[in-house]
């Protein structure tokens, strides 16, 4: 489909309208100029009618020998004399002394007065505009080849957009050093500058935040084991719990880093609705989850999700249910195109867009659990809606089959 708005259409109408421009130009200057040689061999007729006129008055005879030097012969053939007169008769037209037409490819005058009539054939035609059309030719062939030349010097443009195209979607491997030196050129040598600049600091965030992961690991590893030599049962259950959510974290940031880093490959395979909220509750590590969720199974169905990944959904948005919720319970509404997670609460102060973005203001924790989930819904091409009604809230995970 063509773009109307695109660089391409703009620049091909334009050198259609130059060259429409150019051809109407060349019509009227065309039919001026055909015009111009019409009168001009008119005057020159009736400049030919009256010396006639004249000389047959002086010498009473038509000078046949000025008639041939001007190229102009006497028709005398009768048939073909009334054949012509017929032709002016039917021109519907007043006959006057001097009438001048074409019939059957020949140009022919009638000449009459109370003296003579004449019938004669001039071979004299229009000139050729031979220049003018070659004229024409020259600028349909400039308009060509500038138009050639304009787009060819514009395919480094396309394939900068097709390198900016794979950008976006995380991939930083690519080249687009241009060896132009118009501005096109310029412009890919930047963005090529900027790729690398942006892939080293990628590059440097992604190392500097798996070594603090990594350094992370060690003292809760260290801290599970100290824990398992605590005499007291509960205390030491609460360590362990306590140990095992700073790990879970960590995992789940390590996942957030992947993700929003754009290199993240989803392995999405077909699972039963059920299977990924109980394994999005036992991720919330919360005791007797029963009391807190009331579960509404309307359509037993299967996703197509990446397991991992759409199980942090479910899992953020069941905790911030869970915390901010009056009552400390959560309704989970399965229908055939949506989960929907309700809670009873407070609304959200705000559009709920400024809830997608990091580290927005949050009293109880980062701010970080709604950006997860739309970037997970992002990549997994589906949408989080949010209402609030009756005292209630209610977010919406769209899930089209």
């Amino acid at each position: 489909m063509i773009k109307r708005s695109s660089l391409y259409t703009k620049i091909t109408l334009f050198f259609i309208i130059a060259l429409l421009l150019s051809a109407a130009l060349f019509f009227i200057f065309l039919n001026n100029q055909f015009h111009r040689e019409n009168r001009i061999l008119i005057e020159k007729e009736r400049a030919i009618t009256h010396y006639i006129f004249i000389y047959y008055l002086q010498y009473g005879t038509i000078d046949k020998s000025y008639l041939e030097s001007q190229n102009i012969s006497l028709i005398t053939d009768k048939a073909e004399q009334k054949k012509i007169i017929d032709y002016f008769q039917s021109l519907k037209r007043p006959h006057g002394r001097y009438m001048a037409g074409i019939l059957d490819g020949k140009r022919v005058i009638l000449i009459r007065n109370n003296f003579f009539n004449l019938l004669l054939e001039n071979k004299n035609r229009p000139e050729f505009p031979i220049e003018t059309i070659l004229v024409f030719i020259s600028l349909i062939i400039i308009l060509g080849v500038l138009y050639w030349w304009t787009i060819s010097s514009l395919k480094p443009l396309r394939e900068l957009k097709e390198k900016i195209k794979h950008f976006s979607k995380g991939n930083l491997d690519i080249e687009c050093k241009s060896s132009s030196d118009d501005e096109i050129g310029e412009v890919a040598n930047e963005f090529n500058n900027a790729v690398k600049i942006i892939k080293e600091l990628m590059s440097s965030r992604q190392l500097f935040l798996r070594a603090i992961m990594h350094e992370l690991k060690t003292p809760i590893a260290k801290g599970r084991i100290s824990a398992e030599m605590i005499h007291d049962a509960q205390q030491k259950e609460r360590m362990k719990n306590i140990f095992e959510r700073l790990n879970l974290l960590i995992d789940e940031f390590a996942k957030i880093e992947k993700i929003t880093s754009k290199n993240f490959k989803l392995n999405i395979k077909p699972y039963k609705i059920t299977d990924i909220i109980d394994a999005s509750i036992d991720m919330l590590l919360i005791d007797h989850p029963q009391k807190h969720f009331d579960l509404d199974i309307k359509d037993e169905r299967v996703l197509y999700v990446d397991f991992e990944l759409f199980t942090l959904v479910l899992k953020n948005l069941f905790a911030n249910a869970i915390e901010y919720s009056l009552s400390k319970k959560v309704a989970v509404v399965v229908d055939s195109d949506e989960i929907r997670i309700i809670n009873d609460g407070e609304g959200l102060k705000g559009d709920i867009k400024e809830y997608y973005k990091p580290f927005h203001s949050s009293k109880k924790g980062f701010g970080l659990g709604l950006y997860i989930v739309k970037n997970i819904l992002d990549i997994h091409d589906m949408d989080l809606k949010y209402d609030y009604r009756d005292g209630q809230n209610i977010f919406i995970v769209d899930t089209p089959k």
